[in-house]
């Protein structure tokens, strides 16, 4: 059987291993694709216990998804390949203003709408 999360994705992205992918819980895409590789979970939900990424406002729910297929084999794509980072925090500020997700307080707050 073929081991889940057993290889490093190539980081041809925007986005860089130190930029925070769970705002609310402020964990690191290096801290999740090292927890894949450490721990091989069996599913993408399981990676909620990397430092609670998922459990806040949900953002970052689908990137999660996606991280889980790559490392797992399940998909070519790489999940931050069409983002940056002040792209990919826009986007969650919108998410949280249009209430489709309540951050815990200890959040990183989004930044602010621009006029």
């Amino acid at each position: 059987m073929t081991s889940l999360c057993n290889r490093l994705p190539r980081y041809n992205s925007s986005m860089n291993l130190d930029d925070l992918v769970c705002y609310c819980f402020h964990v690191p895409y290096r801290k999740l694709v090292h927890y894949c590789r450490r721990e091989k979970p069996r599913v993408a939900s399981q990676l909620s216990d990397c430092g609670g990424a998922g459990t806040g406002c949900g953002w970052c729910i689908p990137f999660l998804k996606k991280l889980f297929e790559q490392e797992s084999g399940r998909s070519g794509s790489k999940p931050l390949d069409q983002v940056n980072p002040q792209d990919y925090a826009a986007q969650r500020a919108e998410y949280i203003r249009a209430g489709h997700g309540t951050p815990p307080p200890s959040a990183q707050p989004p930044p602010a709408k621009e006029p």
